[in-house]
C-alpha cells in the first residue's frame, strides 16, 4: 500500500510539472502575439548591464540580445535568488521565466524558484551555473 500511494505522489508530481511546461510558448512566439504572463525559455546575449532596481523586491537588470536581434530586458529577483556576480557585456545567458510583453521587446522576470510554491520556478545560467 505504502508503495502505490508513493507511486502515486510521484507520478502525480511528474504530471503537474509537464503541465506547466505545455504551457511555455517560444519567446519568438509570444513577442509576435504580445503576449504576457507565459513561461519561456531561450538564450540571449548581454548587451547592457543595468542598476539593480532596489524599489520592492531588489531585481538585478540587464538586457539581453537575441539570435533574432530582438532584445529583452531580464529582471532576475536578488532577494529570492543568488545574483549573477561575474556577468559582463557579451556573456552568454539562457533563462527560463516568465515573459511580459512590451513595446521594447518585453520582460522575462520570475527567473528564480517560488518559497510558496504557488509559481513555476524560473532560472538563469551563466557559465555552467545556474542561478534560482
Amino acid at each position: 500500500m505504502k508503495k502505490q500511494l508513493f507511486l502515486l505522489l510521484v507520478v502525480s508530481a511528474v504530471l503537474l510539472q509537464c503541465s506547466f511546461f505545455a504551457n511555455a510558448i517560444s519567446l519568438e512566439q509570444a513577442i509576435q502575439q504580445r503576449t504576457s504572463n507565459v513561461q519561456v525559455k531561450g538564450t540571449g546575449t548581454v548587451i547592457r548591464l543595468l542598476k539593480d532596481d532596489n524599489r520592492g523586491s531588489r531585481h538585478q537588470k540587464f538586457i539581453l540580445k537575441l539570435a533574432s536581434n530582438k532584445t529583452i530586458l531580464i529582471a532576475h529577483n536578488i532577494d529570492l535568488a543568488p545574483r549573477i556576480n561575474a556577468i559582463s557585456t557579451g556573456d552568454i545567458i539562457a533563462f527560463y521565466g516568465e515573459y511580459e510583453w512590451n513595446n521594447k521587446g518585453g520582460v522575462v522576470h520570475w527567473t528564480h524558484h517560488d518559497p510558496n510554491g504557488h509559481h513555476i520556478g524560473g532560472w538563469l545560467k551563466h557559465n555552467g551555473t545556474t542561478y534560482q
